[in-house]
């Protein structure tokens, strides 16, 4: 038989899958290699299981119902070597650095624990993290394929995606996203700014007339205080005059006042003085206490000769006080607030007279935003549409093969009403698996093993330009045999030149076709079944190839026939 050749180069994969105590997997550790990896086993061995635990890995929600009975928790881990893929290793070890978890050089870590109390844990490089970035990261390294995960093919996200990898359109329509982003916060913004702009409109009468009550009353910040000083001085100022002249005359302008008392006690000490020097400090205090009580005289003379009422200031003050109380209270607490109120109402009519100008700069902007979007979609929808014909017969010829002899394949592209995140129109792939029938979308037309297959074409097509480094098949070959086994075993043996394959099969010729082949069995141990994997090479694999035929295992016949599968040689041709 003949294979591919060597390797071109060491493949980013998933190198280690450990399993312990999930459903009736005990302790299991599957070691993959490059290339077309197979796993095989009766029915109910636990091939399931070991794609279900591969499933937790990449995001799956996990249930405290899959501990294996006895067990306190199940656990998940696995070991991806990174080095053949040194731009996504980059990339992964980029967002490693970003979410602030370790990086263990060209390796990663992944790690989920279920608990049978309920409770999940994820490690990453073996820190703790969320579930959803150990299945960020696995889906970034594993595409998996079953009976459920392959309906993401319905998806029209899935299938754009497919599209735009295979025309090489993801850039485009990276930056159609980006121009569509920026179109709806344009009009997000220019939707809050005419919201606004109304508010302020129904409400500018009420601003102008508190703006006009404020500014007509010429506050100053601390005028309440100073009215309040000078109304206490209006209402007391016969006691205030009377009061301050009697102590201009008590110190200064009578006979007999302080200050004349002091002033003959200082011409004694000065004569005094003159006897003994010691009386000098003496005689100087009371020299300087006389000017202090001199000043303070005339002083208190001033304030009282300044005290006249002016008729009606009083009235005129408590006026005021008034309409700074009420303004206080309306807009206050404090003048300063009431100053405060004003500036900000200044600010909202200002916006209300500038709104039409920034309203009129938005518009321009959507136009240039929808202009360049408008471009972006056109030039997408070129590369889409010439690479949907390319793709869509490169599919329908690999169909015959895979079981669907007479399937079309197409994809159309609907227009949309309006560009939007996903480009000018919407991604559908159609097919009719039977001749005579016009093409329907997938949904409608495609059996659970049928859309595997498609999908299996897709990937096959896809091969030289996805970068997810391992592919999982499950149930791929459902429901199919001879001819069409041997197609499928083909394409998936052609995929695994780009790709680490794991598929997981019932079929002799999808099995001999791999560069490694794992055989799981159920066992009963202390009442408990538990599963186990197996390594086959050589004669034990020929046993098993043998076994899936059909045939006795034991007999020769069934043993040349797996052995002619296998492109192993025959013990007769071999003998001297």
């Amino acid at each position: 038989m003949d294979r591919p050749d060597p390797f071109p180069y060491l493949f980013a994969m998933l190198s280690e899958l450990r399993i312990r105590d999930l459903a009736v997997i005990e302790d299991l550790s599957v070691e993959l290699g490059e290339g077309l990896n197979v796993l095989t086993g009766e029915t109910g061995a636990g091939k399931s299981i070991i794609v279900g635990a591969l499933s937790l890995l990449l995001g799956e929600r996990a249930s405290s119902e899959a501990v294996r009975a006895g067990a306190e928790r199940a656990t998940v881990e696995a070991v991806f070597d990174l080095e053949g893929r040194p731009g996504l290793g980059k990339r992964l070890r980029a967002r490693l650095d970003e979410l602030g978890l370790p990086v263990e050089g060209a390796r990663l870590f992944l790690r989920r624990e279920v608990q049978a109390e309920g409770r999940n844990r994820a490690w990453i490089n073996g820190s703790p993290a969320t579930a959803a970035s150990v299945g960020e990261f696995g889906r970034a390294l594993v595409d998996l394929h079953g009976q459920h995960e392959h309906q993401n093919l319905l998806a029209a996200e899935e299938q754009r995606v497919i599209l735009d990898a295979f025309g090489d359109t993801a850039d485009q329509a990276e930056r159609v996203r980006e121009l569509h982003s920026e179109r709806s916060r344009l009009r997000a913004l220019k939707r809050e700014r005419e919201e606004r702009t109304r508010e302020i409109e129904t409400r500018a009468d009420f601003l102008r007339f508190q703006l006009r009550e404020i500014e007509d009353a010429e506050l100053r910040a601390d005028e309440d205080d100073e009215v309040d000083v000078e109304l206490r001085r209006l209402d007391h100022a016969e006691e205030l005059s009377g009061e301050s002249d009697a102590v201009h005359r008590a110190l200064y302008a009578r006979d007999g006042a302080v200050s004349e008392v002091i002033a003959d006690a200082r011409d004694r000490l000065r004569r005094l003085a003159r006897l003994d020097p010691g009386l000098e400090e003496l005689r100087d205090q009371l020299d300087s206490l006389y000017h202090q009580v001199v000043d303070a005289g005339r002083a208190a003379g001033d304030y009282s000769s300044r005290i006249e009422v002016e008729p009606g200031r009083a009235e005129q003050l408590r006026k005021r006080a008034d309409l700074l109380f009420r303004l206080k209270r309306k807009y206050g607490p404090e003048l300063v607030d009431v100053l405060a109120t004003a500036a900000r109402i200044r600010e909202e009519l200002e916006e209300l007279d500038e709104a039409s100008l920034t309203l009129d700069e938005l518009d321009r902007e959507l136009v240039r935003a929808d202009r360049a979007l408008g471009e972006a979609a056109a030039t997408l929808s070129a590369g889409r549409s010439e690479a949907a014909g390319r793709l869509a017969a490169s599919v329908q010829a690999v169909l015959p093969d895979l079981g669907m002899p007479g399937a079309t394949f197409e994809i159309a592209l609907r227009p949309l009403d309006e560009v939007g995140a996903g480009g000018a129109e919407r991604i559908e792939f159609l097919a009719s698996l039977n001749p005579g029938f016009d093409p329907q979308p997938l949904a409608r037309i495609a059996s659970g093993g049928e859309l595997s297959r498609v999908m299996l074409a897709l990937k096959a097509i896809l091969a030289q330009v996805d970068e997810v480094p391992t592919l999982v098949f499950d149930e791929v070959d459902a429901g199919i045999g001879g001819k069409v086994a041997a197609g499928v075993a083909r394409k998936l043996e052609e995929v695994s030149g780009l790709h680490q394959v794991f598929v997981i099969t019932h079929l002799a010729q999808v099995a001999a076709r791999g560069a490694k082949h794992l055989r799981v069995e159920k066992h009963q141990e202390g009442g408990l079944a538990s599963s186990h994997l197996t390594h086959l090479t050589g004669e034990s694999r020929v046993l098993e190839i043998s076994r899936m035929l059909g045939g006795d295992p034991e007999s020769s016949a069934s043993r040349e026939h797996a052995r002619e599968l296998l492109g192993f040689p025959s013990p007769s041709a071999s003998a001297p």
